[in-house]
């Protein structure tokens, strides 16, 4: 039998983040859904129109207002996560670049 979670972050807390999907991951930054719409429905939604998490990234803030659900603290905790993945890429890069040398 497989185990239900209530919310992606105890699935996150006992399977680790890799076993997690795109919406799953969205959803806890989404934290807290709204009557009648979970945080993870209202992720698919913002999957489903933009694709992706890199079609994500370059949108402008405002355009995430458009969803049911997000406010303005949850955008700033997606573009938070969002800066956080674009320096770790660059910080690999670098890693990578001095290691070669």
């Amino acid at each position: 039998m497989t185990k239900k979670w209530l919310h992606p972050g105890g699935k996150l807390r006992e399977l680790g983040a890799s076993n997690l999907s795109d919406k799953e991951l969205l959803a806890i930054l989404i934290s807290t859904g709204i009557k009648g719409k979970s945080s993870e429905e209202i992720a698919e939604e913002i999957l489903e129109k933009f694709g992706s998490f890199y079609n994500m990234s370059n949108q402008s803030l405002e355009k995430f207002l458009e969803f049911k659900g997000i406010s303005d603290v949850k955008i700033i905790r997606i573009a938070a996560a969002f800066e956080i993945a674009r320096r770790l890429a660059k910080d690999i890069l670098n890693y990578e670049r001095q290691k070669n040398r």
